[in-house]
Parts: structure tokens; C-alpha cells; sequence
């Protein structure tokens, strides 16, 4: 688990190193630690180096985590495709969902929501690409989805959250950042989070204004098989 370790303070040197390039200040990106597929000893190893936020896709994986790591103070994440049967447990359990692309799933969230507990921080996923393989709302349709999702009070929209077609030049890694980007923009104050970046293009992402990048490998190393 030293590796973890080393892997997590050289990611945090990279997107410093980022930010400062392109004029912004590495304190305004924020690193979840994509934890699918590895062992609560990781996300432990991770925390003993400094790290808080944990991203998770799956419900149930999860939650053994969760109960595994009940002793330390860390930030869950939900990041994964969200079925309406798993609304319940996702907004007892999770500090923010990024993943919120259509307005019943967010009706859900927001009633489901634990009394006395603050409002589940939410991103609007967008299909920034237009890829019939991804989830999000598609950018046309986002005016009204903020609009719904604003007058929920147990959700604090924050921003958007884009996974776009994968690209290796960088120029068109940046274009689709830049296009989340505009978005935020369009639809008024108060979009100002944006979950965009992976391993592979959190420098691209960070240049158009990530405030949130998600890694796993680049912390992790590579993912455990799937069982």
C-alpha cells in the first residue's frame, strides 16, 4: 500500500502543476479517487496519505466500504449510473451524486434525502459527445433539468459533470472540456462545479476549468479484475 502513497503525492504534484500552467490556482481542484474495484485497505492506505474523497460507481460495493471505513472522516461520492430501485440507500449514504441526468431520479434523491441532514450535493450529468453508450442529459434538454432540479429542496445543485468521447489529442480533449465549460456558463449562476477529467485527460480538463477531477488508476494503479 506504499504505493499508493507515492502515486497519490505524485498525482497531486501533476495537477498542481496543471493548474499553475494554465493560470489557475491548484487549490481550486479538488482530486476523487475513483475507488471501483479496490479494497477498503486502499481507500485507507489513501486517507493515511491525505486523501478524502472517495468516488464509488457501484451501490453495494460501497456500502461495504462505507462500513469497513466507518472509523475515518471521508467524502463519498456516488459516480455511477444510478437506478431508480438504489435511490434510497444513494441519499442516505453519499455526500454528493455527480450522476443525476433526468428529473425523476432526482425527484427521488431529493425525497429520500434523510431528514436533518444537509442537501445531497448534485451534478447534472451531460452527454457532452452524444454517445448512445453514455448516460446524461443531452445539452438541448439541460435548461429545463436545472430549472426542475433547483426547485428541490433536499438537492444543492452545484455544477455538471461530463465523461466525454475519449480523445488522444489533446486540442479535442480540450474542446469537449471547454463545452461543458460553456454550459455551466449558459445556464446561469450557481453552476459553479465541474466534475470533468480522468487519468487519461485531467490536464485538458483542468485548462478548461475542472474544480473536480476524477482518478483511479493514476492513484490506484491498475483495477482489480471484476469478480
Amino acid at each position: 500500500m506504499n504505493d499508493v502513497a507515492a502515486r497519490l503525492a505524485a498525482v497531486e504534484t501533476a495537477i498542481a502543476e496543471a493548474a499553475r500552467r494554465h493560470g489557475r490556482d491548484a487549490a481550486a481542484v479538488r482530486l476523487v479517487a475513483v475507488s471501483k474495484r479496490q479494497p477498503a485497505a486502499a481507500l485507507r492506505a489513501a486517507h493515511a496519505a491525505g486523501q478524502r474523497r472517495f468516488g464509488e460507481n457501484y451501490l453495494q460495493e460501497a456500502q461495504a466500504k462505507q462500513e469497513a471505513l466507518a472509523d475515518l472522516d471521508l467524502e463519498w461520492h456516488f459516480i455511477g449510473v444510478i437506478q431508480g430501485n438504489k435511490t434510497a440507500a444513494i441519499a442516505e449514504r453519499f455526500d454528493w451524486v455527480h450522476t443525476v441526468d433526468r428529473a425523476r431520479i432526482a425527484t427521488r434523491l431529493n425525497d429520500q434525502r434523510p431528514a436533518g441532514r444537509a442537501p445531497l450535493k448534485v451534478l447534472l450529468q451531460v452527454n457532452i459527445s452524444g454517445e448512445a453508450s453514455k448516460g446524461g442529459v443531452l445539452p438541448a434538454e439541460l435548461p429545463a433539468l436545472v430549472a426542475q432540479v433547483r426547485g428541490l429542496p433536499q438537492l444543492d445543485l452545484r455544477g455538471l459533470m461530463a465523461l466525454p468521447a475519449p480523445h488522444a489529442d489533446p486540442a479535442a480533449q480540450r474542446a469537449a472540456f471547454a463545452a461543458v465549460a460553456r454550459l455551466a456558463r449558459e445556464c446561469g449562476p450557481g453552476l459553479d462545479e465541474l466534475s470533468i477529467g480522468t487519468s487519461d485527460d485531467f490536464a485538458s480538463a483542468i485548462a478548461e476549468g475542472a474544480t473536480l477531477v476524477r482518478l483511479g488508476t493514476a492513484v490506484f494503479g491498475p483495477r482489480p479484475a471484476a469478480a
